[in-house]
């Protein structure tokens, strides 16, 4: 029969050997086995052995958690200077330096080509003046109207200028406008201003304007506006002034030139006057 070795361990060969008692007590009773069993006993751990070769390397392992900020760095050292950049827009212009000193005179020219001048510088006077007139007239009326379409156009005496104003007004508010820009209804005191102002109502094509007459203060006792007596120059129309209604205390002229007297509380145009020694 095969012999078998059996490698048992320390705990179950203490339990056999405390079992040989028994085994040689019954004896006679156990017929003895032809089959052998040999016990192996481990020997003492043996010295440790010489290090092994260093083993292929293992798989990577997972990539694992990003890692918090750390702390900066040391600054570095400034680096080389690079290449200039492209060249920007012009600044804005500057403020007007000093006038320099003076130059030397230069050469004298060469003489003039003889002509008759007179004539044109006579003309050109003329036209400084017209302009100057002209410059006057839209000065006045931007500074009388509050729009130039209010007024249509103005008319001159030796002494006095003429303004219409096309904006429909009560006596006593168009008296009040006048007033607030240097002037008056107008009062034509002589026909020259009386015809002067009969043109200027027919040229706008209106038939009648407020004109400053009136008997406010006492009835019947028409004075103008500036408080004047009427002692020498009026136009009344034939049997005007009639104070028709008991209700007619102010004046207006007709393109005629002929007043008559009306009430104060219609609106209609006007006509303002003006000393020209206060334009």
């Amino acid at each position: 029969m095969t012999r078998r070795k059996l490698v048992l361990p320390t705990m179950l060969l203490s339990v056999m050997m405390s079992l040989l008692p028994l085994q040689s007590s019954l004896g006679q009773q156990v017929a003895e086995d032809s089959c052998t069993v040999q016990i192996l006993v481990p020997g003492l751990k043996g010295e440790p052995g010489d290090k092994g070769q260093k083993g292929a390397p293992g798989r990577p392992g997972r990539v694992g958690p990003p890692g918090g900020i750390g702390q900066p760095g040391l600054k570095g050292q400034k680096g080389i200077m690079g290449r200039h950049g492209k060249v920007g827009p012009s600044g804005m212009k500057g403020i007007k330096g000093d006038m320099g000193e003076p130059g030397p005179t230069g050469p004298s020219g060469d003489p003039g080509v003889p002509c008759e001048c007179t004539p044109i510088r006579k003309m050109i006077g003329e036209m400084d003046i017209l302009v100057a007139q002209l410059s006057s007239e839209l000065k006045f009326i931007k500074n009388a109207l509050p729009s130039p379409a209010a007024a249509a156009g103005i008319k001159e005496t030796d002494g006095k200028v003429y303004l219409l104003v096309k904006e429909e007004k009560r006596y006593a508010d168009a008296e009040l406008y006048c007033q607030s820009r240097g002037g008056h209804l107008a009062m034509p005191k002589e026909d020259g201003a009386n015809a002067a102002i009969a043109g200027y109502i027919t040229d706008a094509g209106l038939s009648r304007v407020y004109i400053g007459v009136h008997d406010l203060d006492r009835e019947g006792e028409f004075t103008y506006v500036d408080r004047s007596p009427m002692t020498t120059f009026s136009k009344w129309r034939k049997g005007e002034p009639n104070n028709a209604y008991n209700d007619e205390d102010c004046a207006e002229m007709v393109a005629s030139g002929e007043w008559t007297d009306v009430a104060c509380h219609p609106t209609m145009y006007f006509i303002c006057e003006f000393d020209k020694d206060a334009i």
